[in-house]
């Protein structure tokens, strides 16, 4: 009778966690698999068959072997430089106790939430033709890929400090005086005793970074110029400017190799995080810096995050008010008019903030529902179908956004799913990218809540959706919370798919930053910097508010 049922038990829990993942595997084959396929499909069949021979001429050309060899280059280089520079201020997170430092945290993780078309007009402001650097010395990094490293670095700081210090934090320090008492040096002691347990955290930040650089969109469009190119940038100019599918299907289909090996490694390496380590509360190893060393390390590191993070987005703001007849609001009053752009716009640039306002809110309910099932689904550890399952989910941050995008339009044009003219069209491609921030927000959590309460309730009576809203429910509200808010950032940011599906009268910010930059003139210069700062506070504004109710197990992000 036992066994019957627990056999029973384990039926209704298989067919419990099916039915959770419904809605999040139709929503991707509708949204995601569907439009990638077709657009690859029409890429490579020429007359109902397929051009696999194509293939290889794409890849034999010297023009796309240097985009490769630039994409991989640039983005190892990011990574290198990234974890150079990152490294010690996530050790003075994990270690060190000093005023201000949630704060500082926040204002750190805030260029992790900016859209990349911020991030490229920050620093366009900053190192670009008439920058901050070139009015005070005449030096320009904007034709150089000096640049985009700087920018790679500027948005990818937060994820190695997160990443390695949330473990660091957990390091019993004790391990490593142990090592100093039996005659090891401090580097002897830190290499041989602590590096080894962070290599999985460390491991995971860096194929992370490596992944986000890759797929580098916004940032080498705008910094790059026609110079530079990434895969992903070389398939935008090949649908968009030469209207080239076989090759961008291709590289479409190169892009997505490389991701998904990037995520398998990364899924292992976050697998191998605290295997086999003993953690301990984290407030028990942070302590106020003793000695000239430490206090020099804490400064060192306050200096790089003012100089990296902070003068940027200073410099954007202070740019923003730069009118041509001096500091004022004339680029913001220029906003509220369709004139003022040389017709770059069917409507008032401000516009775009209330357009992004809906679509970020309208992207973030659907990426709740879907990411919360799907999150649901795999509160249980299991077997392939759930890895698999998972890694599906985490697709969309390295696919290509620009063939998601295009493939909605080639795709979504037909009933019952013709919605090239529905208002949901961008929130759909917006929600693709949240659901993943989602997902791993409130995974943690989730599987931090002790399965008896689950188990009592079931006993009791109570349905799974009964225990999902009386167990759960109550203790990742503040996960639900994060979640919400990362979603509705990183929607807001979304550029690659929306700059081919927002309609020229409903333009999100990304995409109106993204058309005044690319027009001369002083005016469309000022007026993308306006944009850009609004948007900047827009989702700093949300992150700030998160960080209030964060909780120390809310996801790895």
């Amino acid at each position: 009778m036992t066994g019957r049922a627990g056999r029973a038990r384990t039926s209704r829990r298989t067919a419990s966690r099916l039915a959770l993942m419904v809605l999040p595997l139709a929503f991707f084959a509708l949204f995601f698999a569907y439009p990638v396929v077709a657009i690859v499909g029409r890429g490579l069949k020429d007359g109902g068959q397929w051009q696999l021979a194509r293939a290889g001429e794409v890849l034999s050309d010297p023009d796309v072997l240097h985009v490769l060899w630039f994409t991989v280059w640039q983005a190892a280089a990011s990574t290198g430089l990234t974890l150079l520079i990152a490294l010690p201020g996530a050790y003075v997170f994990a270690r060190f106790e000093f005023p201000g430092k949630k704060l500082l945290r926040s204002v750190v993780a805030v260029p992790f939430v900016l859209p990349t078309v911020v991030v490229g007009s920050a620093f366009l402001a900053l190192v670009g033709r008439g920058g901050v650097l070139d009015d005070l010395w005449g030096v320009r990094l904007d034709t150089s890929v000096w640049a985009i490293l700087l920018a790679h670095v500027f948005f990818n700081y937060a994820v190695v400090v997160r990443t390695v210090a949330g473990l660091w934090s957990q390091l019993d320090p004790r391990q490593e005086e142990a090592a100093r008492v039996l005659g090891a040096s401090r580097w002897q002691a830190w290499r041989r005793v602590t590096l080894p347990a962070l290599a999985p955290a460390v491991a995971a930040a860096a194929l992370m970074v490596f992944l986000f650089t890759f797929t580098s969109f916004g940032v080498v469009q705008i910094l790059g110029g026609p110079t530079f190119s990434t895969l992903e940038v070389e398939i935008y100019r090949q649908t968009a400017d030469f209207l080239d599918l076989p090759t961008a299907a291709v590289l479409t289909l190169l892009q997505f190799a490389a991701v998904l090996a990037l995520l398998a490694l990364h899924a292992w390496t976050v697998r191998r995080r605290e295997a086999t380590l003993t953690l301990v509360d984290p407030t028990q190893t942070a302590r106020r810096p003793r000695g000239m060393g430490q206090w020099a390390l804490l400064w060192g590191t306050l200096v790089v995050i003012t100089l990296l993070l902070v003068v940027p987005l200073a410099v954007l703001i202070e740019r923003s008010f730069a009118g041509p007849d001096g500091y004022g609001l004339t680029f913001y009053r220029a906003l509220q008019s369709a004139a003022s752009t040389d017709s770059t716009f069917a409507v008032a640039p401000l516009n775009a903030l209330w357009n992004s306002l809906a679509y970020g809110a309208a992207a973030t309910l659907i990426a709740l529902v879907v990411g919360g099932l799907a999150a649901a689904a795999l509160t249980r550890r299991g077997g392939r179908l759930v890895r698999g399952f998972d890694a599906l989910l985490m697709l969309p941050l390295g696919v290509s956004a620009v063939t998601v995008g295009f493939g909605f339009l080639i795709t979504l044009d037909k009933p019952p799913l013709d919605l090239r003219s529905s208002w949901w069209l961008v929130p759909l491609a917006q929600a693709l990218v949240g659901v993943p921030f989602v997902v791993r927000t409130m995974l943690p959590v989730l599987r931090a809540v002790d399965e008896r309460l689950r188990e009592a309730a079931a006993v009791l009576g109570a349905s799974p959706w009964r225990v999902w809203r009386e167990v759960d429910l109550p203790l990742v509200r503040r996960a639900l919370l994060i979640a919400a808010g990362f979603a509705f950032a990183v929607s807001l940011g979304e550029f690659g798919a929306t700059v081919f599906i927002a309609r020229p009268d409903n333009p999100t910010l990304p995409v109106a930053v993204a058309r005044l930059l690319g027009r001369a003139g002083e005016l469309n210069y000022g007026q993308a910097m306006a944009l850009s700062t609004i948007l900047m506070v827009v989702c700093a504004g949300a992150l700030l508010t998160l960080e209030r109710v964060r909780t120390d197990q809310a996801g790895e992000f």
